[in-house]
């Protein structure tokens, strides 16, 4: 008889020349006033970070610092920037802006009012719920345009940096778009990622694959453990 050929279990490995990509949500950002909507850029809010979401950048960048990032990605919206400071800072890398991974277009809803609007549950945004689309609210972008331009970024950046490991800070709605396109999901399945959370994919060729969502241990966790 011949030898026993064994086939052991083993941990996960990113397929040859795959990108992985660590899609982070930007920490909190300033509260929503209806006396003082935030400035738009592009037609966009553009709030700061709160201090309560300094602080969790801080929190997050500290645990991406002790791992291998070998390129770094932000919005145009001021809240990534500020976001991913403390990280390229650490590791002397300068982020990349790409334009098509901005939030979420809101329409008549922007500048911090889509908070208030959810908020009192008004008609538009019971529907936006019920239906999971976006344009529901006036002026909004649709779900097609979003998943288009999430698509088309996400494949950029890993056609560019094939078997690397890349930091992209960048907003609720496009987290949640991304892994909705990745696992076929519906449109708002992933949509509620937590502020400075982490979600993972692995993309090669076109095919993406997901392999974290909302990873917030670095906010969990005590002061002085290892993730912080």
């Amino acid at each position: 008889m011949g030898e026993t050929v064994e086939y052991a279990q083993t941990r996960y490995q990113p397929p040859a020349g795959a990108a992985t990509l660590l899609l982070i949500r930007h920490g909190a950002s300033q509260p929503a006033r209806a006396d003082a909507p935030f400035p738009l850029v592009n037609g966009q809010g553009d709030p700061e970070l709160a201090p309560e979401g300094r602080q969790q950048a801080e929190q997050v960048c500290a645990r991406l610092a002790g791992e291998r990032i070998d390129a770094i990605y932000v919005t145009p919206l001021r809240r990534t920037h500020q976001s991913a400071a403390p990280l390229a800072l650490a590791l002397g890398v300068e982020p990349s802006v790409e334009d098509d991974l901005r939030e979420v277009h809101l329409g008549e809803w922007e500048g911090g009012a889509f908070r208030r609007m959810v908020a009192e549950n008004v008609p538009e945004a019971q529907r936006m719920w019920a239906e999971e689309r976006w344009d529901a609210i006036p002026g909004a972008e649709s779900n097609e345009s979003l998943a288009a331009r999430v698509r088309a970024a996400l494949d950029r950046i890993a056609a560019k940096h094939a078997g690397a490991r890349v930091a992209v800070f960048t907003h609720g709605g496009i987290i949640a778009q991304a892994l909705a396109l990745a696992s076929g999901s519906r449109p708002m399945a992933f949509l509620g990622a937590d502020n400075a959370s982490i979600s993972e994919l692995v993309v090669l060729d076109g095919n993406w694959a997901v392999r974290r969502y909302n990873d917030t241990g670095h906010l969990d966790a005590p002061a002085g453990s290892a993730l912080t």
